[in-house]
């Protein structure tokens, strides 16, 4: 019998930052390394990875990471992770291009990293364990499930799926796959939970089609749709309706650009060459408001509600909005962008053009809705069941839908990130907080410098601004020397407030006062002093309490 030890980074009790790892016998496998965008709360943080820092331990038994499909949240963060875990990464041939090209974007020497391109037939193993996979149906393509088979059973990763039948085939689920691993124990399974809650019906599909077939045909004018870059199944759709109705293509967006070049070269993106169109600049001659126009407004997160923003506005440079256009939003808002796509349909409103905005039940078909993780479960048969990827009420959703199917509640593991499910001689043991888990913030290009207090810092020069005295004094005569300046950002209007600001000027000489009488000054002090005594004076005056900086300028004359 194996020691086989279950745990997450990232990825439970959240939506996103997917990491998951599975150690068995000493042998540990990572499947999949994802980030999460933030919320608006997170000043100034462009996105979140895991704590992987724990791994670095682990280092000499870590066999690599398994990639399922190529959506930032179970790829994004391996650019930050190699760094430090230089090991083998397994991905299918159209997600390892798109790994390959954030890791050139970092600066990344591919001749060094260990990218090895699987495919549903692959069969990797290590010592008694084997490493096996089967296609899913997502949103991208080659998707597919992970498949860890041991002595004890088979623990399997089914990553993000539906079992949409009228999906293109080549994004089709492998059933055989599936049905041979049922076949064998399956020990575990870790299925995914985002639309645990959802119960849709099979005409799903249909809905969408006829949305957008609805929005294109009706429209008097260009149409301007958007979406996001990472969803090639709606973007294929969109462009298959469009070409039906005799429209020219064109897509907008850097980074869409990227996946959709690397789509089209692999042919995952079918657009004729004749219809599909580059916009040239806005100029006196130019407008680029061709009747026959589909343009794609694509991007990651807040993008397309973004560029929309600036088309309606005019402050973009291929697009302007107006009353003949017609727009079609088939972009839902993903966990922090809630806010910007609320203010863009606002703005859209306002510009009199024609309006769709896709009902989001019908976009939420890319994950598996209630009947489908029944079906799963159903297929495979699992011993346990371990849901992942969702929040806690979704995993709970999981759990009912399986106590519904005759599993008891104890065979069903609801875990946050960190805990560990460990299976010694095939009984299940739950472990809470065996593993370090948290949040490592990434600013910028820096890693890991973005801290809570920073975080709270940002906040609260948000809510309160910031207040920062400047001064020179002479060290040697221990005197202040001319005038002592005041700025602030965010905090009061100056002309408004010169009575408050002179008291402040007045609490700061008091306080210079009892350092300079000393024989030697200790500016630290000073500082610290000076910025208590103000904060708590502004606090009582206010009931605010900005940032005090203290700038003491030690000058000689």
């Amino acid at each position: 019998m194996s020691l086989i030890k279950i745990f997450a980074l990232g990825g439970l009790g959240e939506n996103g930052k997917n990491m998951y790892c599975v150690d068995v016998d000493n042998q540990l496998f990572i499947l999949d390394a994802g980030i999460k965008y933030p919320t608006s709360e997170l000043f100034g943080v462009d996105e979140i990875v895991p704590d992987y820092k724990v791994l670095i331990d682990f280092l000499p038994k870590i066999k690599g990471f398994f990639m399922t499909h190529a959506h930032e949240d179970h790829i994004g963060a391996l650019s930050h992770i190699l760094k430090d875990i230089n090991v083998p990464v397994y991905a299918t041939n159209f997600t390892m291009e798109l790994i390959k090209d954030n890791l050139k974007e970092e600066g990344y020497d591919l001749e060094k990293l260990k990218l090895h391109v699987i495919n549903q037939n692959s069969i990797i193993k290590f010592d008694h364990v084997k490493i096996t996979f089967f296609t899913t149906t997502h949103s991208i393509p080659e998707s597919v499930g992970v498949a860890i088979n041991t002595i004890d059973g088979s623990i399997i990763y089914t990553s993000d799926y539906t079992f949409d039948q009228s999906a293109d085939p080549r994004y089709q689920t492998d059933f055989k796959k599936i049905n041979e691993l049922a076949e064998k124990k399956v020990l575990c399974l870790l299925t995914e939970s985002l639309g645990s809650g959802l119960v849709l019906n099979g005409s799903i599909t249909k809905e969408l089609d006829h949305a957008i077939n609805q929005a294109i045909s009706n429209a008097p004018g260009r149409v301007i749709a958007s979406l996001f870059s990472s969803d090639l199944l709606k973007i294929q759709r969109v462009i298959d309706i469009a070409l039906k109705h005799k429209k020219r293509i064109a897509i907008i967006g850097r980074r869409a650009q990227r996946i959709v070049d690397i789509a089209i070269e692999m042919n995952y993106l079918n657009i004729p060459k004749e219809s599909l169109i580059a916009l040239r600049y806005i100029d006196d001659k130019n407008k680029n408001d061709d009747k026959d126009i589909v343009a794609l407004v694509t991007g990651n997160r807040h993008e397309p509600f973004f560029m929309l923003q600036r088309m309606c506005k005019k402050a973009d440079r291929l697009i302007h909005i107006d009353e003949n256009d017609s727009v079609l939003v088939v972009a839902s808002p993903i966990p922090g962008t809630e806010k910007m796509a609320a203010k863009t349909l606002d703005i859209l409103y306002r510009t009199d053009a024609k309006v769709t905005v896709i009902d989001k039940k019908i976009l939420t078909t890319s994950h598996a809705t209630a009947d489908e993780i029944k079906m799963m479960m159903n297929m495979l048969k699992p011993r346990y069941i371990l849901p992942v990827i969702g929040e806690y009420r979704m995993q709970y959703a999981v759990q009912k839908l399986a106590m519904e199917m005759g599993y008891q509640k104890d065979d069903v593991f609801l875990m946050d990130n960190g805990d560990a499910l460990v299976f010694k001689d095939g009984e299940p043991d739950v472990q809470r907080a065996r593993f370090r888990s948290g949040d490592i913030l990434i600013d910028g290009s820096a890693i890991g410098d973005v801290n809570d207090i920073v975080i709270h810092d940002r906040e609260l020069l948000s809510e309160d601004g910031v207040l920062l005295i400047v001064a020179n004094i002479n060290p040697r005569s221990k005197r202040i020397l001319g005038e002592i300046e005041i700025v602030t950002k965010g905090f009061v209007y100056v002309k408004e407030s010169e009575q408050l600001l002179k008291e402040v000027k007045d609490l700061f000489i008091k306080a210079c006062d009892k350092h300079l009488k000393g024989k030697y000054i200790n500016w630290n002090e000073l500082k610290t002093n000076v910025r208590e005594d103000i904060n708590k004076f502004l606090y009582k005056e206010t009931k605010r309490s900005p940032i005090t900086i203290p700038v003491i300028i030690a000058t000689e004359i």
